[in-house]
């Protein structure tokens, strides 16, 4: 094959399972970091075929109609990109290889093409070219949890991770390209105490945001403090997560600083996004013990 390479000094893959997920957990990041010229890329594994719809003159597009959201949903994600200056993003193995799976334990879990139906090896050795080509230090993704248990999540932590395995290993594929070893791995976290206050603003603020507030140990997503090894402040582009969230109106409902899927409950719109560094050595850190910075300890 043709080697490709990007001569970015900074690269970033952040590797994802549907579209929108990128923008809840990590949109601040992924601006700042385009904005700053870092190569940000964005593997998305599933077009996110069995979301519910919150527009109502788009309900023809749910899966048990037309079937038709992945197409627009991928409409979505490249006004989502722009929003936030990415200018590469992906399906794995190409748009549609994986349907999305839907919630852990619904029928759409059983289809012999869902994500979660997937063989982690082949699916792993869709993104080793990709990791090759792009060569990033910083990889992003979920927890062996998927963060909150969604099948795609915890698919998608499991090929990534054997992926990053995989392009590391010289004799793996070696016919695409040479091999790669990502330098920091990390998992997006929530911590309990931010969600916390950001419940609290939501109660505060009353009526004028029409989400549900819950008790922040109803959240499954919430990790104790302590898990956090990275809080990467990226408030000078806050607008353009707001940005990018607006861009998925069939998913995302958006009002005042926060914002709600589905379910009506409310969460904070962070301008701080936190990681746990899993892989790799911890860069500087400052007075909280913590990097302010997915590349500390990288940047030349």
């Amino acid at each position: 094959m043709t080697e490709r390479t990007v001569e970015s000094p900074l690269r970033l893959l952040l590797v994802h399972a549907h579209p929108d997920d990128e923008v809840i957990n990590n949109g601040a990041s992924m601006a700042r970091y385009a904005a700053e010229g870092v190569h940000v890329t964005l593997v998305t594994c599933t077009l996110g075929e069995e979301g519910e719809i919150l527009v109502p003159e788009l309900a023809h597009l749910a899966a048990d109609r037309e079937d038709g959201l992945g197409p627009h949903r991928m409409t979505e994600i490249a006004d989502s990109m722009k929003a936030l200056g990415v200018l590469d993003q992906r399906f794995l193995g190409g748009p549609g290889r994986y349907r999305d799976s839907g919630m852990m334990g619904v029928p759409s879990n059983a289809r012999p093409d869902c994500f979660w139906q997937a063989d982690v090896e082949e699916a792993a050795a869709h993104l080793v070219p990709v990791i090759r080509e792009v060569r990033p230090q910083v990889l992003a993704t979920y927890d062996e949890r998927g963060g909150y248990g969604h099948p795609d999540h915890i698919q998608a932590h499991r090929v990534a991770l054997r992926a990053a395995e995989l392009a590391a290993d010289p004799t793996h594929a070696e016919g695409e390209g040479r091999s790669w070893t990502i330098a920091k791995i990390y998992y997006n976290v929530m911590p309990r105490s931010i969600l916390k206050a950001g419940i609290e603003r939501m109660i505060e603020a009353g009526q004028d945001v029409p989400f549900t507030a819950v008790e922040v140990d109803e959240l499954p997503f919430a990790v104790d403090d302590d898990q956090v090894t990275t809080a990467v402040d990226a408030g000078a582009h806050l607008d353009a997560k707001f940005e990018a969230l607006r861009a998925y109106p069939t998913q995302v409902s958006v009002e005042d600083g926060f914002f709600a899927l589905s379910n009506n409950i409310g969460q904070s719109i962070m301008a701080v996004e936190h990681y746990r560094l899993v892989r790799g050595d911890l860069g500087p850190t400052g007075p909280d013990g913590r990097e302010d910075d997915l590349f500390a300890g990288l940047r030349p």
